[in-house]
């Protein structure tokens, strides 16, 4: 009986909070402000995901420690065992879209990426709390690091000079006409993935904001299992597409022609 009144406590008070924080209450604006902290609020929500990522990854890195054999994963559901089968999952979509022998090699960058803009976007979803992927800056900026990634690794892979060529087509004498449309074509990349990010995320939360207003208790929960599942995909959207750019940055001629 208790543990029912204390659930049905936490409910209404959760629920509400979430008009509260469409309204312009926030966690992380009311401490800047007490503070006075210089930063805006999507930057320190952006550090806050990466301590929180930070810590995770030591209590792994602690757990795995003490683990006697570690081929044998544990019983339950576990910290150790939801780190590893992210990792497996991770490994498993490199290999498929970037290639068997060059995947493991950009697994580091992927997993990263992948888990950071996930965490961004669903501490959104916790009440009093805005996701920095729906600012463009935390947005654009997640695209530029992909975008710098990829084309450095395509000039350590290929050669500065034939990745450059690359970019000319496959006739020499249509270069001109080439060249230049897919030098724009690779500078839009950066700003595509960015405004898809950034758009999909503020959409997400102007409509858990809207109904949270109109209809605090009930109805919210169904947006909210809804945004879960745009944070999911949305990360995982940019995550594939950073995974192709790679692949198409890093191919050399034989896996173009094959392509």
């Amino acid at each position: 009986m208790n543990a029912r009144v204390f659930l049905k406590g936490l409910f209404f008070i959760l629920l509400p909070s979430m008009a509260y924080a469409s309204e312009g209450f926030t966690w992380i604006s009311t401490l800047a402000h007490h503070f006075e902290i210089p930063l805006p609020e999507h930057v320190l929500t952006f550090i806050l995901v990466g301590i929180i990522l930070v810590l995770l990854s030591i209590l792994y890195r602690a757990k795995l420690k003490k683990v006697e054999n570690i081929v044998i994963p544990d019983e339950g559901i576990t910290l150790r065992n939801i780190f590893e089968s992210y990792a497996q999952f991770i490994m498993g979509q490199c290999r498929a879209v970037i290639g068997e022998k060059q995947g493991p090699k950009y697994f580091n960058f992927i997993g990263t990426m992948f888990l950071v803009i996930l965490t961004s976007n669903l501490i959104g979803l916790i009440p009093g709390f805005l996701p920095p992927t729906e600012h463009l800056s935390t947005t654009l900026a997640l695209g530029l690091f992909s975008f710098i990634y990829y084309n450095v690794k395509g000039c350590k892979e290929m050669g500065t000079l034939n990745y450059l060529k690359h970019f000319a087509g496959p006739l020499w004498y249509m270069a001109v006409l080439f060249f230049p449309i897919e030098i724009l074509s690779n500078c839009i990349r950066p700003v595509s993935l960015a405004l898809r990010l950034r758009g999909n995320m503020y959409g997400d939360h102007l409509v858990l904001s809207i109904f949270s207003k109109l209809a605090p208790f009930g109805v919210p929960i169904v947006f909210l299992v809804l945004g879960l599942l745009v944070c999911i995909i949305q990360a995982y959207v940019f995550t594939v597409l950073s995974m192709v750019y790679i692949s198409l940055a890093t191919a050399h001629h034989d896996h173009d022609d094959h392509h």
